[in-house]
């Protein structure tokens, strides 16, 4: 299979959830092999919401150096979507047709915009389409 992947930040979230390992366990496969595949896809909103979340917010939070390494080995391959004036007219957009929170706006454009067939994330409809972008609940 050759479909590109979006990965929301949920999926890096529980990937260091140790009170949920079956949640854990499913965001670490789908982390390996988004990473492994070079199907995988997040924008820089999946980065900054994750260290937001992992530098102060985790149970145990990372330590500067443990985010610079996870930036380099884990984002670095899979960031293909910056901000841009058309990713947000396509969320906009998005907004106006679906009347989705802001940010799950930006998260579909930039799935849309990296031309994904498929959006894991647990924070929309599993099974709903936008366009050509399906998205998959992969904790259900």
């Amino acid at each position: 299979m050759s479909a590109r992947l979006f990965l929301d930040t949920n999926v890096f979230v529980y990937s260091f959830d140790s009170g949920n390992p079956k949640k854990r366990n499913k965001a670490e496969d789908l982390i390996t092999e988004a990473v492994k595949s070079r199907r995988g896809v997040i924008s820089y909103q999946v980065v900054q919401e994750f260290f937001h979340l992992a530098l102060r917010r985790f149970a145990f939070p990372l330590t500067i150096v443990e985010a610079e390494q996870y930036l380099a080995t884990i984002f670095r391959p899979l960031l293909a979507v910056h901000s841009s004036e058309s990713l947000y007219a396509e969320a906009l957009h998005v907004q106006g047709r679906y009347r989705l929170a802001w940010y799950d706006c930006l998260i579909v454009a930039a799935a849309t915009e990296a031309r994904c067939e498929i959006l894991y994330s647990e924070d929309l409809q599993d099974g709903q389409k936008f366009g050509s972008v399906q998205v998959k609940n992969p904790f259900l």
